[in-house]
């Protein structure tokens, strides 16, 4: 990992975050599908971490797997995020947090498209988007 730990009271995060990003970051919510700001999002640029900006996705591994999130190939650096078994919802998935500050992201599956044949399936409310200069 490149980035030094971020660490927050809920509180704090509280106040940073928008309530419904709070909700999805701090405790694993998930957004409903086709309702995210980025399913549908078609600019040139960087998925960053709402949280702590940590760079997360490119817009050129972004692909349409019809799931209705933002799904995504392959991470920026795998340092970046890490993975977790998650037995929530009567399902075992791999669930997927930003490596600099926990927060959750979404899920990541084998069904991916070549060549890593991933899909990370990530909630709008934890990214926002830098547009490429």
């Amino acid at each position: 990992m490149n980035s030094p730990k971020v660490t927050k009271t809920e509180s704090e995060w509280q106040s940073l975050l928008d309530p419904f990003d709070y909700e999805v970051t701090r405790h694993a919510a998930t957004e409903p599908a086709f309702s995210g700001r980025f399913w549908d999002h078609q600019e040139a640029g960087t998925y960053t971490c709402v949280c702590c900006n940590t760079p997360l996705f490119e817009s050129d591994t972004k692909f349409d797997s019809g799931c209705g999130w933002p799904s995504y190939f392959k991470a920026i650096n795998p340092d970046n995020v890490s993975e977790h078994v998650d037995r929530s919802r009567g399902m075992i998935r791999t669930e997927i947090l930003c490596n600099v500050c926990d927060a959750h992201l979404g899920h990541v599956f084998p069904d991916g498209p070549p060549p890593t044949g991933l899909r990370y399936c990530i909630n709008s409310a934890s990214m926002r988007f830098e547009p490429k200069t």
